[in-house]
């Protein structure tokens, strides 16, 4: 009954902040940005709002709610996920200051919203809730929590695309990158500031140097990004043999864990 009453509230709960995202987010940030003639704040003012029936959502599953930080995994961490974006980062930042110019069309505004906002937002929706609470407190292994999530965030950035092929290749990369987050997130102890960070610091060179109009990029850009994405997993298992953890993500873990 439990475990049922579980996955009623995290359905429920999804489908009550889904109706309100697709239907008054738009509405909301314009009216936002009347009284605060700022995109910015009314970005995050609007992701706020309408991710409280996530986050009462997350108090309900757990008959808690003093807690909320802690189940997503924002209570601490912040330090070691900011350094290890930092680190792992680098090679995108050297090698787009290397290749690339930089972004003359770029905003505080756009920087804001397409780095800082989203990438918090976006971690707290897909890798938090969508599957950290799937994963933590199920028996849900690895692939069946993540499957969701990253179908939904890999849909989220077809907008991007202008072709059947744009599509495909920006929905690949999105479901891909969704995937790393998740796994991120999970090894380093449902840290949710390592993925925020290492998502945040991605987007942020892609914009503030003219890589390319969406996710997809080209054979530079790509080859700078794929050793980021490398030097992230290199990194997190040098981590966890180094301190002796045990992977979270296992044979054990793939499908369906044993307890919960």
């Amino acid at each position: 009954m439990d475990r049922l009453r579980f996955y009623l509230v995290f359905i429920i709960g999804f489908v009550i902040y889904f109706y309100i995202d697709t239907n008054f987010f738009a509405l909301i940030l314009k009216q936002i940005f009347v009284i605060t003639h700022s995109k910015a704040l009314g970005h995050v003012a609007t992701y706020s709002i309408t991710l409280i029936p996530l986050f009462i959502t997350v108090a309900a599953l757990h008959k808690d709610y003093r807690n909320i930080p802690e189940r997503l995994g924002i209570s601490k961490g912040i330090w070691t996920g900011t350094l290890f974006a930092l680190i792992t980062t680098l090679p995108m930042l050297i090698g787009f200051i290397a290749k690339f110019p930089l972004n003359k069309e770029l905003s505080f505004d756009t920087i804001i919203v397409n780095t800082i906002s989203s990438a918090f937002f976006e971690e707290v929706i897909y890798r938090a809730f969508l599957f950290g609470q799937l994963y933590r407190y199920t028996r849900l292994g690895f692939f069946p929590s993540v499957f969701i999530g990253s179908l939904l965030f890999g849909s989220a950035h077809l907008y991007q695309g202008n072709d059947i092929n744009e599509l495909i290749g920006i929905f690949v990369m999105t479901f891909s990158g969704s995937v790393l987050f998740a796994w991120i997130y999970a090894e380093w102890k449902f840290n949710l500031w390592t993925a925020i960070f290492l998502h945040c610091f991605m987007n942020l060179y892609w914009l503030i140097f003219d890589v390319d109009t969406n996710v997809l990029g080209g054979t530079y850009s790509n080859f700078f990004r794929f050793s980021t994405i490398f030097i992230a997993i290199f990194c997190t298992v040098i981590y966890k043999i180094n301190k002796q953890f045990s992977f979270e993500i296992n044979r054990k873990t793939w499908w369906m864990k044993r307890s919960a």
